[in-house]
């Protein structure tokens, strides 16, 4: 008989412990590795959650001052500080969403290759937009799990702690979103 996996059940210490120690107790430097380490993450989570740079930027920056204003109370052990700073994030683009009246537009695309032909690059912007319209028509719940899972490369756990759901719930959110965008992208 082998003796049970115990790896797999212990948790992996959290990266950031050391500098949310450091941190909390007025070490800039620390808190400054915190945001270096997570800053893009939370950018671009933001801005595929809210189509705008600059919405996308004042997210980013309103997670890192709660989270300054958190490290003296943190608990490690929970969960890791990265999932929560993505919970942060998340709340604080649907507080966004919620207060918006219309839908904005997609604004500030990423320019597109100036070697590239006219008509290529024309078909790739008209592809873009109608993938980041299909995602924004997405229920919320299902395109939160399927931008952590597919373009910020969360495991599955990972994205179902920051979405406080199961694995299994996360799962079902996952195939929804990706039945519902094969439907809507069927024509492509």
């Amino acid at each position: 008989m082998t003796a049970p996996d115990t790896a797999a059940s212990v948790p992996h210490p959290d990266p950031d412990a050391a500098d949310i120690v450091r941190a909390a107790h007025g070490d800039q430097q620390a808190f400054a590795r915190i945001v270096d380490r997570h800053l893009d993450r939370i950018h671009r989570l933001a801005w595929r959650s809210l189509d705008s740079r600059a919405d996308a930027e004042e997210v980013a920056q309103e997670t890192f001052l709660r989270a300054f204003g958190q490290l003296p109370d943190w608990t490690p052990g929970k969960a890791r500080f990265s999932t929560w700073l993505y919970r942060v994030a998340l709340n604080l683009c649907q507080d966004r969403l919620r207060r918006r009246r219309e839908q904005v537009p997609v604004e500030d695309l990423d320019l597109a290759d100036p070697g590239a032909a006219p008509d290529r690059t024309l078909e790739q912007d008209q592809r873009r937009q109608r993938v980041e319209q299909a995602l924004r028509a997405l229920p919320q719940r299902q395109r939160e799990a399927l931008l952590l899972c597919h373009f910020e490369g969360q495991s599955n756990a990972q994205a179902a702690q920051v979405l406080g759901v199961s694995v299994d719930a996360l799962e079902s959110l996952l195939a929804r979103a990706r039945r519902q965008l094969r439907a809507e992208l069927a024509h492509d």
